[in-house]
């Protein structure tokens, strides 16, 4: 007897994002920021935000970490709300985050501002004074400025070191907020490439707010802000010049 064969779709299963933003509603007092913002980020995605100066991308990053409380709207992470979650909870959950800015201790030493990085670990820091070698893997300058103050790196060595202190807490997710920004060309190939061998090494995923394009163009998917709204999105591949003009240009 002939067996009929079902040729039928077989339904596919699709795992939550490891970051999902729905309906975000963000206020500055009476002011309208964010509005009704839909954004994931996958596992093991570099996800970029761009879109000019002015138009939400830094308070999105700011609500994700929990330096700012939407009105509306619902964030998950690892398929759990954390709306409502403090900086200090989310950190531990598993999100890193580098500000604009950077925001490096000046006065304590490079060592000491990575060791600070181990305060966002589950069990906090408890006495742990070993930076991993991985660090330096990816940060090579890192290893010679060890003893040297934070104030006195250069720019690009102190993104560097921002960086690789989000990393001493061993985030799934890592939020950069303009990593490249008044950092002289040579180095920003240094971070992207760092950026993108944390990703391949790690599986860890990333969302970022950049402007230089051959950054943004290092990431697997895009979403573009306009007034505190999400205008289009689409993978990096296919970004296309008008959304390059109309997004990336000064």
């Amino acid at each position: 007897m002939t067996q009929v064969q079902d040729h039928s779709p077989t339904p596919q299963v699709l795992n939550p994002p490891l970051l999902g933003i729905s309906g975000l509603n963000v206020y500055y007092g009476e002011s309208h920021i964010l509005r009704n913002v839909d954004l994931t980020v996958g596992q093991g995605q570099m996800v970029c935000l761009i879109g000019r100066n002015g138009v939400g991308k830094t308070t999105l990053l700011k609500t994700v970490m929990g330096l700012l409380s939407p009105r509306e709207g619902q964030i998950r992470f690892r398929n759990e709300i954390i709306t409502r979650k403090s900086p200090h909870q989310r950190a531990r959950m598993g999100i890193g985050y580098v500000p604009q800015g950077r925001e490096i201790i000046p006065r304590v030493t490079v060592r000491e501002n990575l060791l600070l990085g181990l305060e966002a670990r589950p069990q906090g820091r408890k006495g742990n004074d070993t930076i991993p070698e991985e660090i330096f893997d990816l940060f090579p300058v890192l290893k010679t400025m060890l003893h040297r103050m934070g104030g006195d790196l250069s720019g690009g060595q102190q993104q560097q070191l921002a960086i690789a202190r989000a990393l001493m807490g061993k985030p799934q997710l890592l939020v950069l907020d303009e990593p490249t920004e008044g950092i002289q060309p040579s180095i920003i190939l240094e971070i992207e490439a760092a950026v993108r061998g944390i990703i391949e090494a790690t599986g860890i995923s990333v969302l970022l707010v950049e402007q230089h394009l051959h950054f943004v163009r290092q990431a697997d998917r895009y979403y573009a802000m306009q007034k505190g709204g999400i205008v289009a999105s689409g993978a990096t591949k296919d970004l296309s010049q008008e959304v390059i003009q109309r997004f990336l240009s000064v």
